[in-house]
């Protein structure tokens, strides 16, 4: 018995090496090149494709997923969006009512994201299409499109019931956590593989042998988020589209964050212990969750571990994580909402961000009595700015305050110069952060979304 999903309806039981790209294999394997490459990194969304599982419907990108990631699940590539007899899916005959389509190249992952929208429900047009890219149309006869489809009904073919697993051989896949720690303990130069958003790039761009590989987004004891009233506990293998709901209505600010740093189909793969524990010092869940005071939870074998998150980051590509250990979860105190994310890169949606700052200021009284600053891209780990916030405690929370801290900055970065940004400018752009953090305090809007002229 091998990999077991649906594939347009039709049952399929797979046999294939573990890091075979869907893309691959729909195109190579069977012949289905609707489902276009574009980027191959996740980017583009020309792969779109429609997985349905327990928890519903999702838009993932095809080139990222690897084919054990499908097992127990129900796929969709556009080949399979119109109806068994040919009639089109509502959103299919609005883009061709609308004009939304001139190359065709990116339409097809235009009409499984809009498909998947419908089919959940969604309205929010532009940000369910973040993910893909037109070069042709533009967005604004696609978003009509989408708009005149939302009413109509979703059709009976697209709702899918995914197929029992399989068991394929060679493919190590954990739905218990604890089986999963004794098999990375006797197996630590293992790779683990969540959502494969970043590791589907070593295989894709780095061409890279991950084996032996162990996937673990099925690990459902490690997913979910758990807010009581004193502490909030977020599950490794939990989607950053289900962290984003979660927090929204307690820390808007980390919510759009996460809704800017990610299309969709990234967010609905990404999983939040996945993006700690590969360490970028451009991830932008980290500023954020240092900045909250957050705690990582480690697990190595029958051996648990706690420590502050801003500990876990030793150096550029280093974290303290040992042979076979894994993260487990992140937790952070229930706390008054002070968190300000700020965002800064040369896209506003999925882009990589030059810099990206997190300010938790606490304000009694005019005078700062608390103070937790983060940074990515600032250094060669996400980074606290200790400097920084000793400059500004204790001091009254005005601009003079803020002024005051000037070289505190060049105390707490040393920042490099890339294509993103230089030196300098992420310097600026800083200590600029602060004082935009300051303003909206004040009651100035400084959001791009909402200033208007």
């Amino acid at each position: 018995m091998g990999i077991r999903f649906l594939l347009n309806g039709e049952p399929q039981d797979v046999t294939a090496p573990p890091t075979v790209t869907l893309l691959d294999w729909l195109r190579e394997t069977r012949g289905l090149t609707g489902t276009k490459e574009g980027c191959n990194e996740g980017d583009c969304g020309a792969c779109t494709v429609m997985v349905t599982d327990a928890h519903g419907a999702r838009a993932l990108n095809a080139c990222i997923l690897f084919l054990p990631q499908l097992d127990g699940k129900a796929v969709r590539t556009v080949e399979g969006i119109a109806a068994p007899d040919g009639a089109l899916h509502p959103v299919q005959q609005a883009m061709v009512d609308h004009h939304g389509s001139q190359c065709g190249f990116c339409t097809p992952g235009f009409i499984v994201s809009m498909a998947t929208a419908h089919l959940n429900g969604r309205t929010d047009h532009d940000d369910q299409l973040a993910g893909n890219l037109c070069r042709c149309t533009g967005y604004a006869p696609i978003v009509r499109a989408a708009e005149a489809a939302a009413s109509a009904p979703v059709p009976d073919w697209l709702r899918d019931t995914a197929p029992e697993a399989g068991d394929p051989p060679g493919v190590h896949r954990f739905t218990r956590a604890d089986d999963l720690a004794e098999w990375y303990a006797a197996n630590p130069s293992a790779t683990l593989v969540a959502g494969a958003t970043d590791v589907g790039l070593w295989v894709t761009k780095g061409l890279r042998d991950l084996a032996p590989v162990a996937f673990i987004a099925g690990v459902e004891d490690l997913r979910g988020v758990n807010i009581t009233d004193t502490r909030i506990l977020i599950g490794a293998t939990t989607p950053m589209t289900e962290v984003m709901e979660a927090l929204a209505p307690l820390h808007p600010d980390y919510a759009e964050m996460i809704r800017r740093y990610g299309s969709v189909q990234v967010r609905n793969a990404a999983t939040i212990g996945g993006n700690i524990a590969n360490g970028s010092p451009i991830g932008d869940n980290p500023p954020a969750l240092i900045a909250l005071g957050a705690t990582l939870h480690l697990r190595q074998g029958d051996d648990f571990r706690e420590l502050p998150l801003e500990d876990f980051f030793l150096d550029y590509g280093r974290q303290d994580r040992r042979p076979g250990e894994f993260v487990e979860g992140i937790s952070f105190a229930r706390q008054p909402d002070r968190l300000r994310c700020f965002k800064l890169s040369k896209r506003f949606d999925q882009d990589i961000s030059a810099v990206c700052g997190a300010f938790n200021i606490t304000v009694e009284a005019g005078r700062v009595t608390a103070a937790r600053i983060a940074f990515g891209g600032m250094a060669g780990t996400p980074k606290r700015a200790r400097a920084v916030e000793a400059a500004i405690t204790g001091q009254p929370w005005e601009i003079e305050t803020i002024d005051a801290a000037w070289d505190a900055w060049e105390t707490d970065f040393q920042p490099l110069s890339d294509m993103r940004a230089s030196a300098a400018y992420r310097l600026e752009a800083a200590r600029n952060m602060l004082t935009r953090c300051f303003l909206e305090d004040m009651g100035a809007e400084t959001r791009v979304l909402k200033v208007a002229p």
